[in-house]
């Protein structure tokens, strides 16, 4: 075993807490269960809206921020992250061990969470089919994104969670529709720009492809690249 995997399985066994997978189980799965209620009720609401309000404004961020501080934060909170780093390994690869981690956990609980609701709420309908799939193309790089930001948050503080959940909530959530000139700071814009140029039939102006792309690399690369050198930054101190 590489030192690498080695360092993807601890990451892993740290973030399937059980109290804590459970309950993001439980939040992405609250549309799929608004899913089956609209279809046993013969509801057809608009599927990009309940897809762009209960997943993209509010599950996707909120999984990505829990597992995203969780995957380094957490270790650095209750000191193992010492013994992590005394290890002969590039620093760089214990970041992207973390993301890498944090992404595909993420992922793996809001795109089905996507499919799902989406696929109950359409009952087959070929155009809502095809917003779903937008949706869910559009969602594997927003967690991404949100996730690696996470990340990178929390090895810069300990308050990842809170700052993550002002950002998500406030910035995101009430600036950012205010004040229109700071979209292109936001990754839920963002993510909703690739969804529409998917076909997602976002509702209001939305960024540009190109921006939106552009945005979500930035801080994929970006964070990526703090957390490294942060990690680099990081001493550990032997005893007297």
């Amino acid at each position: 075993m590489t030192a690498f995997s080695a360092l993807v399985g601890v990451t892993l066994r740290g973030l399937l807490n059980r109290r804590r997978i459970i309950l993001m189980t439980l939040l992405a799965g609250i549309p799929v269960l608004l899913g089956v209620f609209v279809y046993l009720r013969g509801g057809r609401p608009d599927v990009d809206r309940v897809l762009g309000i209960l997943i993209v404004q509010t599950v996707m961020p909120l999984v990505a921020l829990v597992l995203g501080t969780a995957a380094l934060g957490s270790e650095i909170e209750d000191g193992t992250a010492v013994y992590l780093l005394a290890k002969p390994v590039p620093r760089w690869q214990v970041a992207l061990a973390k993301m890498l981690v944090a992404v595909l956990l993420t992922a793996a609980l809001v795109i089905p969470s996507v499919l799902l609701t989406g696929f109950l709420i359409s009952r087959g309908g070929s155009d809502s089919i095809d917003v779903t799939l937008a949706f869910a193309l559009g969602c594997i790089l927003g967690c991404t994104a949100y996730a690696s930001a996470f990340v990178a948050l929390s090895a810069f503080t300990s308050r990842a969670l809170v700052l993550g959940l002002a950002y998500v909530l406030l910035w995101e959530g009430s600036l950012g529709g205010l004040l229109k000139g700071t979209r292109f700071l936001s990754i839920r814009q963002s993510t909703l720009g690739v969804i529409d140029a998917a076909g997602g039939q976002v509702s209001g102006e939305t960024l540009a492809v190109d921006i939106s792309v552009v945005v979500l690399a930035v801080v994929i690369v970006g964070a990526f690249l703090l957390a490294s050198w942060k990690l680099a930054r990081f001493e550990v101190r032997g005893g007297d």
